[in-house]
């Protein structure tokens, strides 16, 4: 018949696809970025701390077996590196220690006839135990092992760095925190934009004699769809980018940590689902609560 039109019906749960998709995915790709550099500034902080080496120089005249016993109570203490990837116990005999200085300063001292260095084990201290008080009680224990001259590490030195380390994962974990928020709202308000079309069609069903179980069904389960979706596609964005990073940048694999990366991209995937099902349940109540007057 002439001058008919079609209507389209409004499905129950249904509502923007792509654009609620393409919103929750961009905010969960911003804190998912923010994310990784958080795990690599802090993988780039435990390498540095790692890295850290104390110096124990050993008296003259020891026997061989006197310097083996040395070392074999420095491999059983409890505050060396437990990294089986490195070696945290380097022996450092006098000779080498000359050559290196030699080379080093090109200075050579050997005119006197007589080597002043001494031998040393360079010993790699757990991150666990590198606060003030750990490393003063440390000094005192292995200085009171037989054969241990001096016990020497660079004090002012690891406290700037364990404060600098501190402060910047405080900002970082502020910055975070304040980016969580924001990226919730903003599902939030996408997921509750994108339901205000379907204010109407809701409290039809609810005149209709439909439960509150029987009308969020379909939302939640389009929620946990969409929220599926834009995690799985943020996950991958971000995936990407960390190899095209590796690409471009090679040390980046030096502090690349991924059961962390791993576990940060689950965690985007389950927070796309709880905040798109939880902001959508709120949503659907909301309206489920409202009277006609002020659903318009």
């Amino acid at each position: 018949m002439a001058g008919e039109f079609k209507v389209k019906k409004k499905k129950l749960g249904s509502y923007p696809f792509f654009s609620v998709i393409f919103s929750i995915t961009l905010a969960l790709f911003v804190v998912g970025i923010f994310g990784i550099l958080v795990l690599y500034s802090g993988e780039l902080a435990r390498l540095v701390k790692e890295n850290i080496k104390v110096q124990v120089y050993l008296k003259n005249q020891l026997e061989e077996k006197d310097i083996a016993e040395i070392e074999k109570q420095l491999a059983t203490s409890d505050f060396i590196l437990k990294d089986s990837s490195k070696n945290p116990l380097v022996f450092i005999s006098k000779e080498e220690a000359a050559k290196q200085f030699i080379k080093d300063t090109g200075e050579d001292f050997k005119f006197l006839g007589e080597n002043p260095l001494r031998n040393a084990f360079l010993v790699a201290v757990d991150t666990a135990f590198q606060s003030k008080k750990e490393l003063v009680d440390i000094k005192s224990r292995v200085e009171k092992i037989n054969g241990v001259f001096l016990v020497h590490y660079e004090e002012s030195l690891i406290e700037s760095m364990n404060k600098n380390i501190a402060q910047i994962g405080l900002i970082l974990i502020g910055l975070a925190s304040i980016l969580l928020i924001v990226v919730v709202f903003l599902i939030n308000s996408t997921l509750r934009l994108a339901l205000f079309s379907q204010r109407f069609l809701i409290r039809s069903m609810q005149l209709v004699g439909a439960t509150r179980t029987f009308i969020q069904g379909p939302f939640i389960l389009r929620a946990m769809l969409l929220g599926t979706i834009a995690g799985m596609i943020a996950a991958g964005l971000i995936w990407l980018v960390i190899q095209i990073g590796h690409r471009k940048i090679e040390e980046l694999q030096m502090i690349e940590n991924q059961q962390r990366i791993l576990v940060l991209l689950a965690s985007l995937l389950a927070l796309g689902i709880f905040v798109a099902v939880v902001s959508t349940w709120r949503a659907v109540q909301k309206y489920l609560k409202l009277s006609l007057d002020e659903l318009y």
